[in-house]
């Protein structure tokens, strides 16, 4: 390759991790904005979160073409290589969490209409971790920092024990009183989409390691000392 055709080509990969960037805000933002309609029982912004998810379908099929055409004119090698298809299993991880957050913004309905209606700052603890595990997740592949994917992977355990956690003190709840069933699963729904947001985001740090030093740590694989993560379950790879 060319100095100039190299030049361009490192052109196109910064565009290429720009566009991940965009597409990590977006998803954060939907997130977001589903757990605040949760919070203020806002059946519009709810609306709103599933009306934008298809803005980060399209940023998906961006991202996929940009790599498809990387991939067949550049034919890269090595590092930039596994750079091209992580960019495109991150986009399609990321179009997932798009889908938790409408089904959280969904349950939104449900649950203003329940006659008993639960909170539990589980929830919003959830949410916050896997918002955040998300952000420092991108960042960590936008600077290529396998030491800090693999801290955005601990913190996966933490989301799991409160999604473990709120599934009892729920069903305790809707043994106490019936009337609780239907916003009860409601909320345990929302907590299981957040958990699988929280797992995406574990994907997506899992793959900036494996693109830094090409080997893999999937299911604790790799992981040694207390970076092997207990129990760890990979239920959105």
């Amino acid at each position: 390759m060319t100095p100039a055709g190299m030049r361009h080509f490192h052109e196109e990969l910064s565009r290429l991790k720009t566009q991940l960037l965009e597409m990590s805000g977006l998803a954060e933002e939907l997130v977001d904005q589903a757990m605040r309609a949760l919070r203020d029982r806002d059946a519009e912004l709810a609306r709103e979160v599933v009306r934008r998810d298809s803005e980060l379908d399209a940023m998906e099929m961006v991202v996929d073409d940009m790599c498809i055409h990387l991939l067949a004119l550049q034919q890269p090698m090595a590092r930039d290589l596994r750079l091209i298809t992580m960019a495109m299993k991150i986009s399609n991880d990321l179009e997932r969490v798009g889908d938790h957050a409408v089904n959280i913004a969904e349950a939104v309905g449900h649950l203003a209409e329940a006659p008993v209606y639960l909170e539990f700052p589980e929830i919003e603890e959830m949410g916050r971790l896997s918002t955040e595990m998300l952000s420092d997740a991108l960042d960590t592949f936008v600077r290529a920092d396998p030491e800090g994917a693999r801290e955005v992977c601990r913190r996966d355990d933490r989301v799991d024990a409160l999604h473990e956690s709120l599934f009892r003190i729920l069903l305790t709840h809707m043994m106490e009183d019936p009337r609780r069933i239907g916003a009860a699963m409601s909320l345990f729904l929302v907590s299981r989409n957040l958990e699988r947001i929280a797992d995406l985001a574990t994907n997506v740090a899992e793959d900036v390691v494996f693109l830094v030093e090409g080997r893999t740590i999937k299911h604790g694989a790799g992981m040694e000392g207390d970076d092997r993560r207990s129990g760890a379950d990979r239920r959105a790879g």
